[in-house]
């Protein structure tokens, strides 16, 4: 089953510096590949380069930056090919992100 891990943090840098946690990710993404679990993932820029669509009485109407107002934005994501849910669980509690942000698994909705 295929799980959308969406790696989110308050915005605010690590303590240790971003050049630290993007050196760290490195062995996980190695461990989950290895595992082949791992089908694909990829940082985002930062929120300021977001933009929010939406339609409204048939009219486009753009905003920038991210739709929801909320200290959590996403930084990321990770895409898994699980056994199940415990499994992606497992995965997802191993990824260096989640000692200090959050770390949402979500099942692909199977049509």
């Amino acid at each position: 089953m295929r799980y959308l891990l969406l790696i989110c943090t308050d915005g605010v840098p690590d303590p240790v510096g971003d050049r630290y946690i993007e050196e760290n990710i490195d062995p996980w993404v190695q461990e989950m590949d290895g595992r082949g679990v791992r089908v694909e993932g990829h940082p985002l820029q930062p929120i300021s380069a977001a933009t929010t669509v939406r339609v409204r009485d048939e009219q486009v109407v753009l905003t920038d930056g991210p739709f929801a107002e909320t200290k959590e934005q996403i930084g990321g994501f990770d895409i898994l090919e699980c056994s199940d849910l415990d499994e992606a669980i497992e995965v997802a509690s191993k990824h260096p992100i989640a000692r200090y942000g959050t770390i949402e698994v979500r099942p692909f909705l199977d049509i």
